[in-house]
């Protein structure tokens, strides 16, 4: 994904991550220095903010400016981290649009590699609370990359979902009638359609138009998926108050249980998003591990 802030942040990939101070937010009303961590799993990238010492949360308007591209840092989704009992953290997920998320896979792989690098947590299963529920993380020693146990999935209602005629099937090739796909939630609603090739769909159309279809009045995150062979998948998303992404943790978990539970392909596949791979594992006893990696890019204050 394009933008001043990723762009520069490319730059410090794989590299010692430089600190920055970004000047004045005093357009903002900031009454205090605000230091954040850019970082993002397979290009969903995120503005992370420590709370873990208890400091004032940020306000819609500040999340909405650290999200813009152009007028702010840049991200998918600004992450907050907060003292939760029984658990390193707890994970608060803004969205773009100021709407709040229940998980996010990607953004947990993050935080994963933050608390350790950061916070000094070095066992080798952390609990992360989520509105979704607690979830559990293992780095992976000596990578930047992280396994996260995200649970059971839920099917709800039916399983299977019909919806005719998007104006008119709009910008998916060869249907006609309707968009058929698998409901399923990792903690988080997704919709699943199978393609025969994700790469002509018009997802900037297709995307919002079944994200926010009367069907899911919640909204729901929207995967293409394209079964390559019975341990590949090629996955694209729209992400419900983010747009399209270059990947999405629950939502490839939730493509990868559809694919499985379709008898599409096996328990175990690689699903291979814009933005890169991720290992999927549906467990025989139902639980899904995600494992992946996470990037820090740079880290910086804001300044009142």
């Amino acid at each position: 994904m394009s933008g001043s802030a990723a762009a520069c942040g490319c730059g410090t990939t794989g590299a010692t991550a430089a600190v920055r101070d970004l000047g004045s937010g005093a357009g903002l009303g900031l009454s205090r220095p605000l230091t954040f961590t850019k970082m993002h799993g397979l290009g969903n990238d995120f503005v992370l903010l420590d709370r873990l010492d208890g400091s004032p949360g940020v306000t819609p308007e500040e999340v909405a400016w650290l999200a813009d591209r152009r007028l702010g840092v840049g991200c998918d989704q600004v992450v907050e981290l907060v003292p939760e009992t029984g658990a390193a953290a707890r994970m608060i997920i803004h969205n773009a649009d100021g709407s709040q998320a229940e998980m996010c896979g990607n953004a947990a792989r993050c935080v994963g590699l933050y608390l350790r690098k950061y916070r000094g947590v070095t066992d080798a299963e952390m609990v992360l609370a989520t509105g979704a529920g607690p979830v559990r993380l293992f780095p992976v020693t000596g990578t930047n990359r992280v396994a996260v146990d995200m649970g059971c999935p839920t099917f709800s209602g039916e399983r299977t979902l019909t919806i005719a005629r998007v104006s008119p099937a709009h910008g998916v090739p060869g249907v006609e009638q309707g968009v058929s796909g698998t409901v399923v939630s990792m903690g988080n609603p997704h919709f699943v359609v199978f393609a025969d090739d994700v790469a002509a769909v018009a997802l900037a159309d297709v995307g919002p138009l079944l994200s926010e279809h009367v069907a899911f009045p919640n909204r729901t995150n929207v995967e293409f998926v394209q079964i390559l062979d019975s341990a590949n998948v090629r996955m694209r998303v729209w992400e419900r108050g983010a747009g399209i992404t270059p990947a999405c943790g629950t939502g490839a978990c939730a493509a990868a249980v559809a694919a499985a539970e379709r008898g599409l392909t096996g328990r175990k596949v690689t699903v291979r998003l814009d933005g890169g791979e991720l290992v999927i594992d549906w467990q025989e006893g139902g639980r899904v591990v995600m494992t992946g990696p996470a990037v820090e890019v740079f880290r910086g204050t804001l300044t009142p």
